[in-house]
């Protein structure tokens, strides 16, 4: 199989940012309590109650952003008690997944507390659904006002005299659904009101976007509904958002389980990742509509695996396979190839729920193949995305009587100074690709030194358990700069390749 991978140097899309290799934290399952907090006493190692071990997996693949506190948690979520002395703190009821007891140990300072250790920006969702403005501009203040008001003094007195400077807050989440199933122009109606209350801390404000998996929410009833009503009837003093969120997760009936699927199944939820790009295109065109200049970011603040035996009874738990790493893959060549659309992505999520980054059970901590394809693409962080032209094979496959296909390669590149950072997934199964790279640029190019890793596993089924941790790791490949000066790549089956270039 041959492929033909065309960078054009001269081509520039715009700058990659870094929040588009964002997480996502929920109080869901085992993701906070056992996942990132421990507490102060436990046996585990630990920093004011944060898993040492988490802490420092994350910082090597530099999040730069962390959402919390939801998800469908956010929108029962009541800031205030998840603050002060934790014996103090009041146990309620987690409505969403499977009414545990929220003990709310981990609140606002913890995970101000956790963000700082790993280096992320945090990002906060507020609740709208069983909440109010006041209840939203109030957790604010209390934790980005840096004088003498009473909810400052109290955040002092809590232990942080300093403001948290939050940046990033999402007004509710999935408002269509678990936020309190509303219609489009009811909630930009709510937008509204909280902006009217909350624009004076200068946040960026992040407004619920539509269901990815629901085509007539996304075409219509959401994008298009939501920023009429929004811009209708204008106020002098009308106060915009900074952000619009898009969901999507990689999932389906065709899909079959985490670890136990066939060939066709395999292919198809690749080809149901694909899935991602269409869905930006058209959120992005209905959102030009009504703001042509792009001052609206596009944020997919959930997006990710999501298998048919993750319930709420396991917490969402699944095992992540190099299948998993192949639709982390494909999802960031998707976000780094529009760079002018796309401002921020969160994957679901970052410990022991769905496609997590990282698996704990009680000592044991392991890092996932997804966790390796964030590392791997992590050079493409504030690079200038270009144009690349993949011209290969599509790859055919039957599911449920019908007959589908897929690209066999993905890829996106970016350039930072003198160095081009290439990633490139080959997703057939048995077969690799000679890739014939074409670097087009005004210059003359002269390359000066090549380095390449590569993430596969000895089957697209493998995945990283508590007995063999580093099944499935990046490894260096023998690439040369002899090997890109004559344009010859070559990508094994079912993997991810990292290739820079320097000049």
């Amino acid at each position: 199989m041959r492929t033909k991978v065309t960078v054009v140097i001269d081509e520039k899309i715009g700058t990659v940012n870094p929040n588009i290799f964002g997480h996502f934290a929920e109080h869901l399952g085992r993701c906070i309590y056992g996942g990132i907090y421990v507490g102060e006493d436990s046996y585990i190692p630990n920093t004011r109650g944060i898993r040492n071990d988490v802490v420092t997996a994350l910082k090597k693949i530099s999040p730069p952003v962390l959402r919390w506190p939801g998800g469908c948690f956010a929108d029962d979520y009541h800031w205030r008690d998840g603050i002060g002395r934790r014996d103090k703190r009041p146990k309620t009821i987690n409505i969403h997944w499977g009414g545990v007891i929220e003990n709310n140990h981990f609140g606002t300072h913890e995970f101000i507390d956790f963000c700082r250790l790993i280096g992320a920006e945090p990002y906060i969702c507020l609740n709208v659904g069983s909440g109010s403005p006041k209840e939203a501009r109030d957790w604010i203040e209390y934790c980005n006002f840096s004088g003498g008001s009473t909810l400052a003094r109290e955040r002092g007195v809590n232990g942080a005299s300093e403001p948290f400077k939050v940046k990033y807050w999402g007004i509710g989440n999935e408002l269509w659904g678990c936020g309190g199933y509303w219609d489009p122009r009811a909630y930009a109606t709510e937008v509204k009101r909280y902006l009217t209350f909350i624009h004076g801390f200068s946040v960026f404000t992040i407004a619920c976007g539509p269901r990815g998996d629901n085509l007539f929410e996304l075409r219509r009833d959401w994008v298009l509904e939501f920023f009429e009503e929004f811009e209708r009837r204008h106020h002098p003093q009308f106060f915009p958002i900074d952000g619009f969120a898009l969901h999507f997760y990689t999932r389906g009936p065709r899909a079959g389980g985490d670890t136990n699927f066939s060939h066709p199944e395999y292919y198809w939820m690749l080809r149901r990742t694909s899935e991602m790009e269409d869905r930006i295109l058209q959120v992005r065109a209905a959102m030009d509509a009504y703001d042509p200049q792009r001052k609206v970011g596009l944020v997919i603040d959930e997006w990710g695996s999501w298998h048919p035996q993750a319930h709420k009874e396991n917490g969402l738990w699944q095992e992540n396979t190099v299948r998993d790493a192949l639709v982390a893959a494909l999802n960031l060549d998707i976000f780094v190839r529009h760079a002018d659309k796309v401002s921020m992505a969160n994957i679901a999520q970052t410990v022991n729920v769905l496609q997590a980054m990282i698996l704990t059970n009680e000592e044991k901590m392991l890092v996932t193949p997804s966790y390796h394809v964030y590392d791997l693409y992590k050079e493409h962080q504030s690079g200038t995305s270009l144009r690349i032209l993949i011209d290969c094979p599509e790859i055919g496959f039957r599911s449920e009587g019908e007959e589908l296909s897929i690209p066999a390669v993905s890829g996106s590149a970016s350039l930072k100074d003198n160095t081009l950072f290439l990633t490139l997934t080959n997703i057939s199964l048995n077969e690799e690709t000679e890739v014939d790279l074409v670097l087009l640029s005004s210059d003359v190019i002269k390359v000066k030194r090549a380095v390449a890793r590569e993430l596969r596993g000895s089957d697209v089924r493998s995945y990283n358990s508590f007995d063999e941790p580093d099944a499935v790791k990046p490894k260096m490949t023998g690439i040369s700069v002899k090997d890109v000066q004559r344009r010859k790549v070559t990508l094994p089956a079912h993997s991810v390749s990292a290739i820079q270039i320097e000049f």
